[in-house]
């Protein structure tokens, strides 16, 4: 593919959010040793793609401008580098376009027409399986299985003693997922999310679901007098005092976007030895589960739930949905 241009979504600065995006045609990539290069069938977005654009991870994303954002694709392998053992072209796969190595010297590239990914971060797609459907797996799926079986201690095969676990925004695209995952383990699930909303969480397989804009929602009250022994939380703004009365005696809230306020929050709960705690959580992803998921969606145990699909032509407007942050599942671009 030397010499070859594709089409390609970058910006050149931080800020501007959806105005901030350029068409541009750039080289498609070379492949490294260790690297598989695909045609990018799917790509999904996530609210820490906008955030990087905005400044919210410098001095760690971007490394450089102008970037190529976007990190969850799926697509057909046409090349690989000469140490990929796995895979050939042809190949149908889903990827995470990181290495999240101590130097975070990979990451982005998937708003465009081909991207390089990691071959220990690609994982195969069954043919039965769409691409749409599994490119919203890597950020959003592997932080909900991450929180589910290392923070909180779920086995999803479902042995292990009942846990009563709350979600909250339970249907954005982590809290999709971590609802049908937790019903895979022995778990009651109480989760929230907006009033238009309610039938599709409870359709997921939640347990009870509160509307967030009432006062039981706003308190996190279960309707079913539950105590959380975890909390899945995928919200922003709720202090931890909304939280505390509502937890068990050993329940512990995991946090997916922690702010430095509940950072602080963390470590008090640790100095002072209580048993309530506070856990950030920071996804350590391996390919592994991305596997793992991907076989769920294949078994019809998981499903991803598409909020929208938008050509790469009009990656604006799907930029300006992921900002908005009301989507209902996964956005998706298609080049």
């Amino acid at each position: 593919m030397a010499g070859k241009l594709m089409h390609a979504v970058q910006y050149d600065c931080y800020g501007g959010g959806s105005a901030g995006l350029k068409h541009v045609e750039v080289p498609v990539p070379a492949p490294q040793k260790d690297e598989v290069l695909l045609k990018v069938e799917a790509a999904s977005l996530n609210p820490v793609d906008w955030k990087i654009q905005k400044g919210q991870l410098r001095p760690l994303f971007p490394r450089s401008f102008p970037f190529i954002p976007v990190i969850d694709v799926a697509g057909e392998v046409v090349e690989v580098g000469s140490g990929v053992k796995n895979f050939k072209a042809g190949d149908k796969v889903v990827a995470m376009l990181s290495n999240f190595g101590l130097l975070f010297d990979k990451w982005g590239g998937g708003l465009a027409e081909f991207a390089v990914a990691k071959e220990n971060l690609t994982v195969p797609r069954p043919p039965e399986v769409s691409a749409a459907e599994v490119a919203g797996l890597p950020i959003a799926g592997l932080t909900a299985h991450q929180a589910l079986t290392q923070s909180a201690g779920i086995k999803l095969d479902g042995s292990g003693p009942q846990k009563n676990v709350l979600i909250t925004a339970a249907s954005g695209g982590v809290g999709h997922y971590a609802v049908q995952l937790a019903k895979l383990g022995n778990t009651h699930v109480t989760a929230t999310c907006g009033a238009r909303n309610l039938d599709f969480v409870k359709s997921l397989g939640a347990d009870e679901v509160l509307d967030y804009k009432t006062p039981d929602g706003a308190a996190l009250k279960s309707p079913s007098g539950q105590k959380y022994d975890a909390v899945i939380h995928c919200a922003t703004g709720i202090p931890f005092s909304v939280f505390e009365p509502n937890l068990s005696p050993n329940g512990k809230v995991i946090d997916l976007t922690p702010s430095f306020g509940l950072l602080m929050t963390s470590a008090l709960k640790k100095l002072t030895f209580s048993k309530k705690q506070l856990v950030p959580l920071f996804i350590v992803p391996k390919g592994e589960n991305l596997d793992y998921l991907v076989q769920l969606v294949k078994e019809g145990k998981l499903k991803t739930v598409i909020d929208s699909k938008h050509p790469l032509s009009n990656a604006e407007d799907a930029w300006a949905k992921i900002i908005d942050g009301h989507a209902t599942g996964k956005i998706i671009v298609e080049p």
